[in-house]
């Protein structure tokens, strides 16, 4: 039979099972009982019409077996966080291939429209100094004659 040391050490955990395993208990009813080992077993008793030595032997396992000794709580622990952390690792691993992947294509199609944009633009001014020759010499004249001047003007202020 469980003694009193026993029952206190393990209250909450006895407290939540009782209730889980009977329901109608309550928490004043628990609570009017804590560390009386007689007076919870003969509540729980009237509370459900269970025997008594069902009673003690529920509590008993409960105090005594704890779910198996704390090394085997620990291992059973690491071993569900090991195969949660597993779970995460894989689930990255595949978030960051598809975003690999979805980047990698991401920077292909901006390469071709930059380069499509490059040739498009040299297409064009190709298009028009061959249609209007004397027009863009005139201007290329003209955009060499404004930089010589400004570079001029530059070198004379540096002076």
């Amino acid at each position: 039979m469980v003694n009193r040391q026993q029952l206190e050490g393990k209250w909450n955990e006895v407290k939540g099972k009782l209730k889980e395993k009977w329901g109608n208990l309550t928490d004043d009813e628990l609570t009017r009982a804590e560390g009386n080992v007689e007076q919870l077993v003969g509540m729980v008793q009237r509370k459900t019409g269970r025997a008594k030595e069902e009673v003690e032997k529920f509590i008993d396992e409960v105090i005594n077996s704890g779910g198996g000794s704390a090394y085997e709580r620990v291992a059973s622990t690491a071993r569900d966080v090991a195969n949660t952390a597993r779970e995460y690792a894989g689930d990255a691993t595949q978030a960051i291939q598809q975003g690999y992947e979805q980047a990698a294509q991401n920077v292909s199609a901006g390469y071709q429209s930059a380069e499509q944009a490059v040739r498009s633009g040299y297409q064009q001014a190709e298009h028009t100094v061959r249609h209007n020759p004397m027009e863009s010499v005139a201007v290329s004249f003209g955009i060499g004659l404004v930089s010589g001047v400004m570079v001029g003007l530059m070198l004379k202020s540096s002076r």
